[in-house]
């Protein structure tokens, strides 16, 4: 998996932590903060987990759907692309590509419950045609769960593995996946887990060899996701949304 990582396009589309965090013009025009764009991905990745509960599909689904959603942002504006349609489209687009396909149909079904927006099927195949322009054809995602089980076993640490899943879903609801390399954000959350568990495991890291400041920054972003964002007030949530062009 690593050697098809490193030559795969998941791994030359990788971002600086900087480009990630930007806010596009458009946005900028409507009064968007750097925190509202925060917000609003989180949000947004929060819809996502719940309407792929709905419409059952397997957890990859989701993380790829997420990291669809992230990545168009990169690239989009909020006042551009309705995140309240890109969301759903992502999820409809990455069960195709992880071969798990969900009818159209069954995402507007769900989409319309949760949501006041009466976007249609046609709405989101003419978006799914957006998004694959913006996301230049690249569909395929690594992500962290395969090389963690088999950290975790190389670790001999197979006792962590829930609690180190556990973080790495919550990675997605940061930008990281669009900044580092599956297998180091693997190892974070093994390394964060060893904290939370308290579990010695810094001889096997040592042994890795690896960047252990890149280790702690990548848990950094995990801790202030926790710390900050991980029950966001919804006032909060509809500052940021209001910011955005009323499409219906």
């Amino acid at each position: 998996m690593a050697a098809n990582f490193w030559t795969s396009s998941h791994c030359k589309e990788l971002l600086d932590a900087e480009k990630v965090g930007i806010v596009h013009p458009l946005d900028k025009e409507h009064g968007l903060t750097q925190e509202d764009v925060k917000i609003i991905k989180i949000h947004m990745s929060n819809y996502i987990r719940t309407l792929s509960q709905s419409v059952k599909v397997r957890q990859r689904v989701v993380a790829t759907a997420i990291t669809y959603f992230r990545r168009v942002y990169t690239r989009k504006g909020f006042t551009e692309y309705d995140p309240q349609l890109v969301a759903p489209t992502c999820l409809y687009l990455a069960s195709k590509a992880e071969e798990s396909t969900v009818q159209a149909k069954l995402v507007i079904f769900y989409m319309k419950r949760y949501t006041k927006h009466r976007y249609e099927i046609k709405d989101m195949l003419e978006m799914e045609m957006k998004l694959l322009e913006a996301l230049d054809y690249y569909l395929v995602i690594y992500h962290p769960y395969h090389p963690l089980i088999q950290l975790l076993q190389d670790a001999n640490l197979a006792e962590l593995k829930v609690t180190a899943w556990s973080l790495v879903n919550d990675t997605y609801r940061t930008d990281l996946i669009l900044t580092y390399a599956p297998y180091m954000i693997a190892l974070a959350c093994i390394y964060f887990a060893c904290i939370v568990m308290e579990k010695d495991a810094h001889t096997w890291f040592e042994e890795l060899r690896v960047d252990m400041n890149e280790i702690k920054n990548i848990s950094m972003e995990i801790v202030d996701y926790y710390d900050n964002y991980r029950s966001i007030p919804e006032e909060k949530i509809n500052s940021a949304l209001n910011k955005l062009p009323q499409r219906f």
